[in-house]
C-alpha cells in the first residue's frame, strides 16, 4: 500500500463527506425518526406543490437510510462510487425542493459544500485510494 497524495486526499475527502451524510442520516433515523422526517419535511413541507404525497412519502422515509448507510460505506471505503452517486441524487432532490419553494434559494450553504465534496471524491481514481475497502477487494488483486 502506497500512502501517496491520492490516498490521503481520498481518505480525508471520504471521511468528511461520509461523516456529514452518516450523521445526518443518524439524526433523521434515530432522533427524528424516518417517518417523522418524511411527514414534516417532505409531505407537509411540499403539500402545496405539484408533487403528490405518494411520491413524497417514500422519498422522505428512504433518504435518511440512504444517508446513514451510504455515509458509513463511504467512510470505510466500500461501494464509494455508488454511495456518492446516491448522495448526488439526494442533493439534486434537495436542491429542487428548495428552489421549488423559493426560486432564489441560496445553495451556497450546505448544498454546495456537500456537492463539492461529493464531486471531489468522485474524481479521485478508485485504484489510487489504497486506504479503501474497494481498493483491497477490487483493485489490489489486479496489481499482483
Amino acid at each position: 500500500m502506497r500512502l501517496d497524495g491520492w490516498c490521503w486526499a481520498s481518505f480525508f475527502g471520504r471521511w468528511v463527506v461520509g461523516l456529514i451524510f452518516l450523521m445526518a442520516g443518524w439524526f433523521k433515523v434515530f432522533n427524528m425518526g424516518a417517518v417523522e422526517h418524511a411527514r414534516r419535511l417532505f409531505v407537509e413541507g411540499y403539500a402545496d406543490t405539484w408533487i403528490p404525497a405518494w411520491l413524497l412519502w417514500p422519498l422522505g422515509v428512504s433518504i435518511p437510510f440512504v444517508e446513514l448507510i451510504g455515509g458509513a460505506l463511504v467512510c470505510v471505503g466500500l461501494r464509494v462510487r455508488e454511495s456518492l452517486i446516491a448522495f448526488g441524487g439526494i442533493l439534486v432532490i434537495v436542491t429542487y425542493g428548495h428552489l421549488l419553494k423559493d426560486p432564489f434559494h441560496d445553495i451556497s450553504g450546505h448544498i454546495f459544500t456537500r456537492l463539492a465534496l461529493v464531486v471531489l471524491v468522485l474524481m479521485i481514481p478508485r485504484e489510487r485510494d489504497h486506504g479503501s475497502l474497494d481498493y483491497w477487494f477490487f483493485y489490489r488483486k489486479n496489481e499482483e
